[in-house]
């Protein structure tokens, strides 16, 4: 066994900062990309807090295919469920073939599988959305979507971006777009689309974002719950790995991702339920925008509440539950 000290973080020194874990330690995660280049920024940040984990042959990548990965001729909404990008990799940390897995946090189900624990939280990226025009496509930077021709044909694979483009648009013509970032921007540089909405962290992540981009403002464009976030799970019952990831847990994104994910539990809307969620800090106030719209964009109820950061979770109930008290029952039915 190989002892694994936190160099520095807010546990280091602590008697519980001392766990113990069978090197390599297996890292689960999904297999595009994406996934992949956020797994190794968190492998390089632990490793800043854990001598023995500056060699990165301490860790064993494990890539899982998830169902949201191995389907793509359908839209999420008619697959079901949530989770889809995380089911298989959490199924594997139950059965002990990886230690920990790193997740975009918008993919987390807001109630974890039993005996799995959101162990840590990473500094948020950029969480706006971006529209992503065709080569040739000149957009005003001022107001992206309006300025889109009439009839554009824009791709999304999100009910909840389909939902705030039709409201804003109903002329636009919204078409399905699954895939991977490259696939998808190949998709769009090909003529499929005239434009095409992807998040800004994904972009900055892959080293994409030097493609033409426009973002949306996200109290106008609602960002995803938790957009921009990496989350890392392990076992509940793993606390010697749960203490040494917390030491490198980033106390901001940890309430904004708290207001947010309680929000969506208070909302409890399918997966075919148009829901934005962004929180901001500012100081110890937190402000929490929430969205929820019917997927023709013919209703789009937006509200904001504000309160200290230390109440980030009651904050986001709070507002979950005024915006289901005044949106149509049936935008939340299965």
């Amino acid at each position: 066994m190989t002892n694994l000290h936190p160099t520095h973080g807010p546990v280091a020194g602590h008697a519980k900062a001392s766990p113990r874990a069978r090197l390599p330690l297996k890292v689960g995660t999904r297999a595009s990309r994406l996934a992949l280049v956020q797994t190794r920024i968190f492998l390089r940040r632990i490793a800043t807090f854990c001598p023995v984990l500056h060699d990165m042959q301490a860790f064993q990548e494990h890539p899982i295919r998830t169902t949201g990965d191995l389907v793509q001729d359908r839209p999420l909404a008619e697959i079901g469920g949530k989770g889809l990008f995380a089911k298989e990799i959490h199924e594997a940390l139950g059965e002990g073939r990886v230690d920990f897995a790193v997740h975009s946090l918008k993919d987390l189900e807001t109630t974890l599988p039993e005996g799995i624990v959101l162990a840590c939280t990473m500094t948020r990226e950029d969480a706006r959305d971006a529209l992503l025009p065709a080569p040739g496509l000149v957009l005003d930077p001022r107001d992206p979507v309006g300025s889109l021709p009439k009839g554009a044909r824009i791709g999304t694979s999100s009910v909840r971006r389909e939902a705030i483009l039709r409201s804003l648009r109903p002329d636009l013509s919204i078409l399905p777009l699954r895939g991977n970032i490259d696939t998808r921007m190949a998709k769009l540089d090909a003529g499929a689309f005239d434009a095409i909405l992807l998040a800004v962290a994904g972009l900055k992540r892959i080293g994409a974002d030097q493609h033409p981009h426009l973002p949306l403002d996200p109290e106008n464009f609602v960002p995803a719950a938790c957009q921009g976030i990496v989350g890392i799970t392990c076992r509940e019952a793993d606390i010697e790995l749960r203490t040494l990831l917390s030491a490198i847990e980033d106390p901001a994104s940890r309430a904004v991702a708290a207001a947010e994910r309680a929000m969506l539990a208070a909302l409890d809307g399918s997966c075919r339920t148009p829901i934005g969620g962004h929180a901001r800090l500012a100081g110890d106030r937190l402000s929490l925008t929430g969205l929820v719209a019917s997927l023709d964009g013919r209703f789009a109820l937006s509200k904001t509440l504000s309160g200290p950061s230390a109440d980030a979770e009651a904050i986001g109930t709070a507002l979950g539950q005024a915006l289901r008290g005044e949106a149509p029952a049936d935008i939340f039915a299965p």
